[in-house]
């Protein structure tokens, strides 16, 4: 089966599921196949001042999350009017490189929400991206991939590919398996409703399996 991770790189929420979807992708290795994918936040669903930021913050941290420590609103500019592309263009962007895991767009969400980074400015996303790729990871040529049509064009797909399915709320989970089922969740931060409905999925489909190798397939129209 396969689990599609829908993440803003900037988002609170996608900070708070990162432990959810870590635990996820070690504990269905090799039964589970895992992808996250940008869906870009409108600059309307962003805050409007860093007080309003860091009620929220308060909000999913400490009274959802009871987290110890509180997010950092540092990263937020009013002049931007709500729009952080760059962070998210500089991860897609880093999958030319070779770059398909978590640990570019985890440095940036780090930089961003937990040092208070100012990742909606490219320059600062891509020398945060290129630290953390080390020698692998050249600045210039990430930069320009970056700003590439290319790259611009897949987040722009994947963004849309997302509200597609009906929700607005990230992170998002979109659970799809051999046999033709799907599951969607959106908002959801837990670990537990995920496994439940990834084991159920899993276990659907080693029965379909089973009963065909006992009686064949379907006998013809």
């Amino acid at each position: 089966m396969k689990v599609t991770y829908y993440l803003e790189v900037i988002s609170s929420w996608c900070t708070w599921v990162e432990p959810t979807w870590a635990e996820l992708k070690q504990r269905y290795a090799g039964r589970a196949e895992f992808e996250w994918k940008i869906a870009l936040m409108n600059p309307e669903d962003f805050p409007v001042s860093r007080e309003q930021c860091d009620w929220f913050y308060r909000r999913s941290g400490g009274t959802v999350m009871r987290s110890p420590t509180m997010l950092n609103s540092g990263w937020f500019e009013a002049g931007r009017k709500g729009h952080y592309e760059a962070p998210n263009l500089v991860a897609e962007a880093a999958r030319d490189f070779g770059f398909e895991g978590d640990e570019i767009r985890l440095a940036l969400s780090h930089a961003g929400v937990r040092e208070g980074q100012k990742i909606g400015d490219l320059a600062t996303a891509v020398a945060v991206a290129a630290k953390a790729g080390g020698k692998k990871l050249n600045a210039k040529k990430l930069h320009a991939a970056a700003v590439s049509p290319a790259v611009k064009a897949r987040v722009d797909a994947s963004t849309q590919e997302f509200f597609a399915h009906q929700i607005n709320q990230r992170p998002a989970f979109v659970l799809t398996d051999a046999i033709g089922d799907k599951a969607v969740f959106s908002g959801l931060v837990r670990l537990e409703p995920l496994v439940a409905t990834i084991d159920a999925m899993l276990a659907d489909t080693a029965a379909y399996a089973a009963h065909k190798a006992h009686h064949g397939g379907p006998p013809p129209a």
